[in-house]
């Protein structure tokens, strides 16, 4: 079950905002009747009519994209930056990511028009892993990283605990490339975890989502999810406590 507003945008009919207008407006009618309150839901079974037109719901879709450096992670920028929907210049259904990449960060990112399926993918309770390769400025001590594994205190709230491996060091340009994997979605947190110890980051990728890589893609790549990849997400979230490893 969606809200209203967010079936008939999905559809491609109107912004979520306008969608939130015709119902206002009574405009739009659910099983024949008509409906005016915003914060109604509905189903696949539901006939929805706007403006006495039948919805056409959308195909879902689902799409993996490798998300370059100075990217929205968004469907449109009031600054007219790039973002990850001009990747999917084919594709007529209204997606959006699920969930962000920063400006700065690069890597892999989930697409869809799906509201449910990315709505689960998101939901913090199902602790769907995220690995990042983190380039960082200076080399944390054993101690640091730890600090990291064990939960580190931030302005919103201590972070759940991570994994976190050290891939190599440069003693001369007193740089290191650490491995880390969390399953929390707060914002620029990898880089705030960093920062919390003292090592700021550098350059950031996200390499791993769940079991899905970035294996045979370059950046700006995509490529569709194949309905057994799609299956096995759904999986992931709904079987209580299944964390990946």
């Amino acid at each position: 079950m969606e809200r209203l507003q967010k079936v008939i945008a999905h559809a491609g009919v109107a912004s979520r905002r306008k969608a939130e207008e015709l119902i206002l407006d009574g405009r739009v009618t659910v099983n024949g009747k008509v409906v005016r309150e915003l914060g109604i839901k509905v189903g696949p079974s539901d006939k929805v009519e706007v403006n006495g037109v039948p919805l056409d719901k959308e195909e879902p879709v689902y799409h993996l994209l490798y998300k370059p450096r100075g990217v929205i992670s968004s469907v449109s920028d009031d600054k007219g930056r790039k973002v990850v929907t001009d990747f999917f210049p084919h594709i007529t259904q209204r997606i959006y990511p699920i969930g962000r990449l920063d400006y700065d960060t690069s890597g892999l990112l989930l697409v869809t028009n799906d509201g449910e399926f990315a709505n689960l993918l998101m939901h913090p309770k199902h602790e769907v892993d995220k690995l990042y390769v983190a380039k960082v400025k200076g080399i944390p001590s054993k101690e640091k990283l730890r600090l990291l594994e064990k939960g580190i205190q931030l302005e919103d709230g201590k972070t759940a605990p991570a994994k976190v491996k050290m891939l190599s060091v440069d003693k001369k340009k007193q740089t290191a490339i650490i491995e880390i994997t969390i399953h929390e979605g707060r914002n620029r947190q990898v880089r705030r975890m960093f920062d919390a110890i003292g090592h700021e980051v550098l350059k950031l990728k996200r390499e791993k989502y769940g079991f899905l890589t970035l294996s045979g893609l370059s950046t700006g790549d995509s490529r569709e999810l194949s309905p057994h990849e799609v299956k096995q997400l759904r999986a992931i979230v709904t079987t209580k406590g299944h964390r990946l490893n």
